[in-house]
């Protein structure tokens, strides 16, 4: 074999070892996680008059269990909370004073959320493929089956077994990173972690 043929076989060879990690570490953390918590930190980029515009960065705690509850804190540079007890999704934005309760079932679906916080069963509603090496992360792209969603497509950047970034792509050309940190995975949770609790004085909007 000459040896470009050479050279390029084995970087192919190569390529595929590392994207194969890619959703192997992913199966293997959706199998083994039951539960977890850390902090997040989220910027979205945008096109404004042809020009790409990041946002200033929000920042928040997570913890979930599944399958379908979780609580997603934001506290910088504003609060808001869902919350979901696998059973109700509530959406309570503090500066409003106003929640918003959903059927899970109905919001989880192909939603960015159920990558993280659904069932094990993430083929019924994403289509996942790999995504190669980039920042250091091995990447698995995942696109909703379903036609209705939101977003285009979620990328999941993995590395030693967990997930430490996300890209969220919507319709409207808009890109959400989110980047993790402090990842704890099974932590002892009370039978309650996962009750809302209603604050006093909320206009409650069911949809």
């Amino acid at each position: 074999m000459h040896r470009f043929g050479f050279t390029l076989a084995a970087a192919l060879l190569c390529a595929s070892t590392v994207h194969a990690a890619a959703l192997d570490q992913f199966k293997t953390f959706v199998g083994s996680t039951k539960a977890a918590r850390g902090e997040f930190t989220q910027t979205l980029t945008k096109n404004v008059d042809g020009a790409k515009k990041t946002s200033a960065p929000s920042t928040g705690t997570f913890l979930f269990a599944r399958p379908g509850k979780f609580i997603w804190q934001y506290q910088k540079p504003y609060e808001q909370l869902l919350q979901a007890d696998g059973e109700q999704l509530y959406i309570y934005d503090k500066d409003l004073n106003q929640v918003t309760v959903k059927k899970l079932g109905d919001a989880l679906g192909s939603s960015p959320a159920a990558i993280l916080f659904g069932s094990n069963d993430l083929e019924k509603n994403f289509t996942l493929s790999e995504a190669g090496t980039r920042d250091g992360l091995e990447w698995l792209k995942a696109v909703p089956k379903a036609k209705d969603t939101s977003f285009e497509q979620i990328a999941i950047g993995l590395k030693n077994g967990q997930p430490e970034a996300m890209e969220l792509r919507d319709n409207f050309g808009q890109t959400s990173l989110l980047s993790f940190r402090k990842f704890e995975k099974n932590p002892a949770l009370s039978a309650t972690s996962f009750k809302f609790a209603m604050p006093k004085g909320a206009d409650v909007v069911n949809q």
